[in-house]
């Protein structure tokens, strides 16, 4: 499974929080996920929509997605055209919830990548590489499960294509489980 893009390489790199991914003030007010997109990182870079255009991909330092764990944060991200985030690191909650909407979130060194960098990451090696700058970095690997629901584009399309949580379920069941 392979990804390309030019990257947008957020102003704030460290903590970028749910709540600067998208502002409070729109969580509860706009539930159309495409217009709530239109707003993602407004409070830290007003224009960031625009400064978007079509790149897929973004950079950022540690703990990216820090805060609370409302959905609507990857929700908003996926319905700009995000495809992947590259961070250092990761809130825990955020990485859950953004995989959980096909959100491919990529784990490595960032320090040297830069606003409009072209970069492929190849998850079947395991790699990153900035053709821009002609370097590679190991990606920390992932599990087939999470590249199936990946390719599947959410957990819900892949659990109602696999039918494998239904198959558990019923037979945990059958034999007086559950």
């Amino acid at each position: 499974m392979k990804l390309q893009s030019k990257v947008i390489r957020l102003k704030q790199d460290d903590d970028v929080n749910t709540d600067y991914i998208i502002s409070g003030r729109y969580k509860f007010q706009i539930e159309d996920p495409d217009e709530l997109a239109e707003h993602i990182f407004e409070d830290l870079e007003p224009n960031f929509i625009k400064r978007l255009g079509n790149r897929s991909i973004i950079v950022a330092g540690r703990n990216f997605g820090c805060g609370s764990s409302r959905e609507q944060a990857p929700l908003a991200l996926k319905h700009a055209g995000i495809k992947a985030i590259i961070a250092e690191n990761f809130a825990r909650i955020f990485y859950r919830n953004a995989f959980n909407l096909g959100i491919l979130l990529v784990e490595t060194e960032t320090e040297r990548i830069k606003d409009k960098d072209l970069i492929e990451l190849d998850l079947d090696k395991g790699i990153l590489e900035n053709k821009t700058q002609g370097f590679k970095n190991d990606i920390k690997p992932l599990p087939d499960f999470m590249k199936e629901v990946l390719k599947e584009g959410s957990i819900i399309n892949y659990l109602n294509k696999s039918r494998t949580f239904l198959l558990r379920r019923d037979s945990s069941q059958q034999k007086g489980v559950g």
